[in-house]
């Protein structure tokens, strides 16, 4: 049975809830990033949410801003596109694209220039290994030289922390960590690295994920 991420999103709303207190930490890193992440000569930067969800970590924040961004918001859930949608015009974000389509897909990527600034929340708790290891490695070809990638990935239930893992493999394909935010009374993990090394030209040729029927974010 696939899960229900229109309800799943519910739990932002709870007061105190884990996912809440994660959606804090991922805004401030993206006001972070949005001023330290490499741009266009004008100033312009283009940003990339895989798995975006009602896009509330990413719009309120580029609203913020001077509105020099460009952003792409991928979300298959017809229902949570809609709401980022509605909230990106109500917020007049006019160079904001949602598409409702696959992250997973690599061919949803071959028409999008590269990103000075990538999230992916939500993701690796919700895919195999493989799959995270095969995303993480494609996410140069995703990113321009000095690009900012924020990610999630919450404890287990086991008490064991895979997000030390995830940390590893972003050291292994050429990143470099600018935070990670791990609080002792809460599961959600929120790292940002800085690709530190060579980007890789040329359109994504795999698939990069699926998503499982249950996950831990």
């Amino acid at each position: 049975m696939s899960k229900d991420w229109v309800r799943w999103h519910q739990e932002y709303d709870a007061q105190g809830s884990s996912l809440g207190r994660r959606l804090e930490v991922v805004r401030r890193d993206l006001r972070r990033a949005l001023g330290t992440s490499p741009s266009e000569p004008d100033g312009t930067r283009r940003l990339i949410s895989i798995c975006a969800g009602d896009g509330r970590d990413v719009l309120p924040v580029i609203a913020e801003h001077d509105r020099r961004v460009r952003a792409l918001l991928v979300e298959l859930d017809p229902t949570l596109a809609r709401r980022a949608r509605e909230t990106a015009d109500d917020l007049g974000l006019s160079s904001v694209e949602i598409r409702t389509a696959d992250a997973g897909d690599a061919g949803t990527y071959l028409d999008v220039r590269p990103a000075h600034i990538l999230l992916a929340c939500g993701v690796f708790g919700n895919v195999g290994d493989d799959d995270v290891r095969r995303t993480v490695a494609a996410l140069p070809t995703l990113l321009v030289a000095g690009g900012i990638v924020i990610w999630t990935r919450a404890r287990a239930d086991d008490g064991s922390d895979p997000s030390q893992w995830v940390r590893t493999l972003f050291a292994e394909h050429g990143f470099t960590e600018l935070s990670f935010t791990a609080p002792d009374d809460a599961r959600f993990r929120v790292g940002m690295h800085r690709l530190a090394g060579a980007v890789r030209h040329g359109a994504l040729s795999d698939r990069l994920f699926t998503f499982r029927a249950s996950g831990a974010g």
